[in-house]
């Protein structure tokens, strides 16, 4: 949990809320079209629990806030291109909703989907 103090108390924000601005600025890039967990046994478990942070791993350790992110990218569009955007947007959303730096994003491609051509 990020923690910080103010005169008047202090302001701690939960890692879960940090992986929910995380989803939605990932979402809302450019080639992304889903999120997916770093293995099979995350995938399952969310069908059945719907955690609307999946795919997103946060971890903090009293200094630095890193970010993993497991996302598929549209077929077609440049992998590299989407990756960087994909850093770059959920770093300034974070780091603009808390006021604390990310230290790092990283960003696993986990696959590729191909829309449909109708």
């Amino acid at each position: 949990m990020t923690e910080e103090t103010t005169p008047i108390g202090s302001i701690n924000v939960s890692p879960q809320a940090i992986a929910t601005i995380t989803y939605r600025a990932a979402m809302e890039s450019y080639g992304v079209v889903g999120l997916t967990s770093k293995n099979l046994v995350h995938s399952v478990s969310n069908i059945i629990t719907k955690d609307p942070t999946h795919g997103v791993e946060v971890r903090y350790d009293g200094q630095n806030i890193n970010i993993d992110l497991y996302i598929v990218v549209e077929y077609g569009t440049r992998i590299k291109s989407v990756a960087n955007s994909v850093a770059n947007t959920v770093r300034y959303h974070v780091e603009k909703a808390i006021g604390m730096p990310v230290n790092e994003v990283n960003i696993h491609v986990q696959g590729l989907r191909i829309s449909s051509l109708d």
